[in-house]
């Protein structure tokens, strides 16, 4: 089974940046997708970024220019957010697209947004507090 874990979390002031970290474990397949969502109390979980073994990257808007996410070659995953503003406060989670073709239709932004039938596994969450 497929684990991840998140860690690297924390309280900084508007403008500062963070590192988040993902250990993945057990993902034994050559294509992947895995990316990044987040989900502030009261407010709509939102694809943040993704990464595929296509080569390509992909962000939500909101982040774009301020948020880089990237692998490494034992498929741990990282997103580096610079800039960071009080609405990108929120609980972060990486997560595995799912392979099934469910997902085919989709941006993996999109995949990542839309829940658990969605993905293949997920982690808990680390907290991001941005002060003002």
């Amino acid at each position: 089974a497929v684990k991840m874990v998140e860690s690297g979390g924390g309280s900084v002031q508007a403008g500062g940046s963070l590192r988040l970290s993902c250990e993945v474990s057990g993902y034994t397949y050559t294509t992947y997708c895995m990316g990044w969502f987040r989900q502030a109390q009261g407010k709509e979980r939102e694809g943040v970024a993704s990464i595929c073994s296509d080569g390509k990257t992909r962000y939500a808007d909101s982040v774009k220019g301020r948020f880089t996410i990237s692998l490494d070659n034992t498929k741990n995953l990282f997103l580096q957010m610079d800039s960071l503003k009080p609405e990108d406060s929120a609980m972060y989670h990486c997560a595995a697209v799912s392979l099934d073709p469910l997902t085919w239709q989709m941006t993996s932004i999109q995949a990542l947004a839309g829940g658990e039938n969605y993905l293949m596994a997920w982690g808990q969450g680390t907290t991001v507090t941005v002060a003002s």
